[in-house]
């Protein structure tokens, strides 16, 4: 397929892709809204509900840096997740251990959890503690879709090299026993003692064992059951709020922020090479919401989202290629198509399932084009849906793409490309209109008796015509066989 472009691009469409550089550029860089300072003093409470990703953890950073900068004396994290995206975790991580704010991880409302990169996070902050009815772990590293596929290399705390596969989720969960391939010698069995599910290969004991350094190193740091917490990663162990304080997983429970104030005035938390007591009875609780700029980048960087956006920008740049001059689709497209890299970019898709996706949009217009009878729509519609499924492959609640949209526009590319086969049949079907083979079957005007040999009139022209029957003037004739320039007729 071949496409042409005639004309320069609209000025329209080079000043949309500016803004919208601009605009995203904006986005990602600029601050939260600074806290109200007030007198007495105040603890700044975060929240982080649902998947961790990557406006999950620009709120998370950008709060705390907002936090020290209106001289709050304690950060409050709520969370209540199933886990997230491996790159967010870390970057979340890192500003803990960074800020010189305490930051107490708090697990809350009753009924909920903190799975998998949740735990990391609560390990890592200063003070843990937990609301009744809730629970934490499931710390296993798993790649995204859950097994690692032959090849993958998954990375620590959930996730795959992005050089080879997508961003990982943490989510925990089992991993199964590892089935040895067929004429391999299968993997000697767990040690005795240890968890049955431990990964057979050697990449994934890698994987695992990196993990496990990981977050006893976040353990031993601030003082917990680092014994639990490799189970957490090995063995995927959970456990509720009691049983977590009786195992010094976590430091306290509290019934709600108030109550974990009251709880934290008087504890001593090391911060560097400092310890610090703190005072909180007489803070001012301060609730930061993610501002509209994060709340943009959530809803841009939904892979749903991101998807939808894609396949309208694709759509709207092969339009534009097919009728340069239309402005429209181009301007939509390519903004369309620039929020998505973007937000792919973040995301860290798998880009050999974003070039199917591209490659079988491409096919499928192409059979308006080209009709091959359905041979291109069909490869089309087959590298549509198998890129969307690999595209985010994951299985994190909230961080994949929702399977009812890519059912629903394969469908219409179904229904296009069979239209275009049933249209392209029943042409076949049709006599041909062309030519002198249009002309069998067509009616010609005698114009004088004759037989044998004589004149009638076709298409305002006269012809020299043969028939075997006499024809006489004013009938009309039917055009059996077309020989050169002379039409054999018979009667009608």
């Amino acid at each position: 397929m071949k496409l042409s472009v005639r004309r320069a691009p609209h000025p329209g469409m080079v000043a949309a892709l500016l803004f919208a550089s601009a605009a995203l550029h904006h986005v990602a860089a600029a601050p939260p809204a600074p806290i109200p300072a007030t007198g007495g003093g105040t603890a700044t409470v975060l929240e982080i509900n649902g998947a961790i990703g990557p406006a999950t953890s620009r709120y998370i950073v950008h709060g705390l840096e907002a936090a020290q900068r209106a001289g709050s004396r304690v950060v409050v994290l709520e969370m209540d997740t199933p886990g997230g995206l491996d790159s967010a975790m870390r970057d979340i991580i890192r500003a803990i251990l960074a800020s010189p704010v305490p930051v107490v991880g708090y697990v809350s409302p009753p009924g909920a959890r903190a799975a998998s990169a949740g735990t990391y996070i609560l390990y890592a902050c200063h003070v843990a503690a937990m609301a009744p009815a809730t629970n934490l772990g499931a710390a296993t590293p798993v790649p995204i879709g859950g097994e690692p596929e032959p090849g993958s290399v998954p990375m620590p705390g959930g996730g795959t090299h992005p050089a080879e596969k997508p961003d990982t989720g943490s989510g925990g969960g089992d991993q199964g026993k590892a089935k040895p391939a067929a004429g391999k010698t299968p993997e000697p069995a767990a040690p005795e003692g240890e968890p049955d599910n431990i990964p057979r290969s050697a990449m994934e004991r890698k994987v695992v064992n990196d993990a496990v350094a990981y977050i006893r190193g976040l353990a031993e740091l601030r003082g917990r059951n680092a014994d639990w917490a490799e189970q957490a990663v090995r063995g995927a162990a959970s456990l509720p709020a009691s049983a977590a304080l009786q195992q010094k997983v976590i430091d306290l429970i509290a019934r709600d922020v108030p109550d974990l104030l009251a709880h934290l005035d008087g504890r001593e938390v090391h911060i560097d090479n400092r310890t610090e007591k703190l005072a909180t009875h007489d803070l001012t609780m301060v609730r930061v919401k993610p501002d509209w700029r994060t709340q943009l980048l959530a809803v841009i960087t939904n892979p749903t989202v991101a998807y939808g956006l894609m396949v309208i920008g694709i759509w709207g740049l092969l339009l534009e290629g097919y009728n340069p001059g239309a402005v429209l689709p181009g301007v939509a497209g390519s903004i369309c198509l620039l929020i998505a890299l973007f937000a792919f970019q973040i995301l860290s898709v798998n880009y050999a399932g974003l070039a199917l996706v591209v490659v079988g949009t491409a096919m499928i217009i192409a059979e308006f084009f080209f009709p091959t009878y359905g041979s291109l729509g069909i490869g089309g519609i087959i590298a549509f849906v198998v890129g969307s499924l690999i595209l985010f492959d994951t299985d994190i609640p909230g961080l994949g793409v929702a399977r009812p949209l890519i059912a629903a526009i394969a469908t219409v590319g179904a229904l296009m490309v069979a239209f275009i086969v049933y249209m392209a049949t029943r042409a076949m079907r049709h006599p041909v209109a062309t030519g002198t083979q249009g002309m069998i079957g067509a009616s010609a005007e005698v114009v004088a008796d004759f037989t044998g040999k004589g004149k009638v009139r076709y298409g305002g022209e006269l012809w020299n015509a043969r028939s075997d029957r006499p024809l006489h003037a004013g009938d009309a004739a039917r055009i059996v066989k077309v020989e050169g320039l002379t039409l054999w007729v018979e009667p009608q």
